[in-house]
């Protein structure tokens, strides 16, 4: 798998550096507050988050060697555009339900996206098997999905219901977590942590310490991180500067480059990414607009009009996912030589 050198040392670097202050920021009561806790989500519109899916059509085309012509990318755009209106219909009929699978579908995503990110820009020579690459989208997936949930057990909760809310004001959520479910889910992350760090570990006190060490410290990174900045600043961070970010170099350093972008470099191929994710971008951006008047209760406050993207952000990941997959399937992610 094409490791690329520059490209990744930037994009490590800036994760781990703004997870990190962050997180002190926040262990020494600096975190931001108020309205501040919404502006990575609000600069998501059009920085990183929105856009590292705008170019799910031009992936595709390029996973078939396809030129871009109405033809072809219109034999890629009837799957992609089918999955979102199915899943928008789900989230008509059954708002709460639809939550939950977004909840899920995130977790795989965020955890695909991770791994890969191990492999390609780590090294990830000690996930020698599949299975222990499954354990780390496990892993990986959890630190934005489920420890927050153990952390700030209220604020996931009331977000959840803002998000599910957007459809059915009254979700019949429930706002609070038992503090003994609470711990016996700390307990099994923990469990699972030690499992994955052994598993890793067994191949790599020979060879590959530099990946696992890498690997288990981003983990320990991320752990603190949700365990202890304010769920909405965590989540809309990552989402920009650590997932986002790390796509966009995945896709401008091995799945879109030609020869003529790769003949400038990464940068000549984030150009060119730009250019085609502006016009999705606007494309979703009017999406966005047009939910705002179809869905039964308007957005009138912040925490509301975040539910209401977040909806959108839920529609576009589940054909996103798959678009995603089958990148992972020409890089042979999931089916370790080993």
């Amino acid at each position: 798998m094409p490791r690329p050198r520059a490209a990744s040392r930037l994009v490590l670097v800036l994760g781990w550096s703004s997870i990190a202050l962050l997180t002190a920021a926040s262990a020494l009561g600096a975190e931001p507050t108020g309205l501040w806790l919404y502006a990575p989500f609000v600069a998501s519109l059009v920085a990183f988050g929105l856009p590292h899916g705008a170019v799910d059509h031009v992936v595709l085309l390029r996973l078939r060697d396809a030129s871009f012509q109405p033809g072809p990318l219109l034999r890629v755009l009837t799957p992609y555009l089918a999955l979102s209106v199915a899943y928008l219909a789900v989230w008509f009929v059954a708002p709460v339900a639809a939550f939950v699978s977004f909840i899920a579908l995130t977790w795989v995503h965020w955890g695909q996206g991770d791994v890969h990110s191990v492999l390609a820009l780590a090294g990830g020579g000690h996930l020698r098997h599949r299975w222990q690459r499954i354990l780390a989208l496990v892993v990986r997936g959890a630190l934005p999905m489920f420890v927050p949930l153990l952390a700030f057990p209220e604020v996931y909760l009331a977000v959840a219901d803002s998000v599910a809310g957007v459809i059915a004001p009254n979700t019949g959520l429930p706002t609070t977590i038992p503090d003994a479910v609470r711990v016996g889910g700390a307990l099994a992350y923990a469990g699972v942590l030690v499992v994955y760090f052994a598993a890793g570990w067994r191949v790599a006190r020979t060879t590959h310490r530099r990946a696992w060490m890498l690997d288990a410290g981003e983990v320990l990174l991320l752990t603190a991180f949700f365990a202890q900045v304010h769920p909405l600043l965590a989540i809309g961070v990552y989402f920009c500067l650590w997932h986002a970010l790390r796509h966009i170099v995945r896709l401008t350093t091995v799945t879109l480059p030609r020869p003529s972008t790769a003949q400038r470099g990464w940068l000549g191929s984030a150009r060119a990414f730009v250019l085609h994710a502006v016009p999705t971008t606007a494309l979703a951006l009017a999406f966005l607009v047009g939910l705002y008047w179809i869905v039964p209760e308007r957005p009138a406050t912040l925490d509301e009009f975040i539910g209401l993207y977040l909806v959108l952000i839920a529609v576009l990941t589940l054909p996103h996912v798959w678009v995603v997959a089958r990148m992972d399937a020409a890089e042979r992610v999931w089916m370790p030589s080993n």
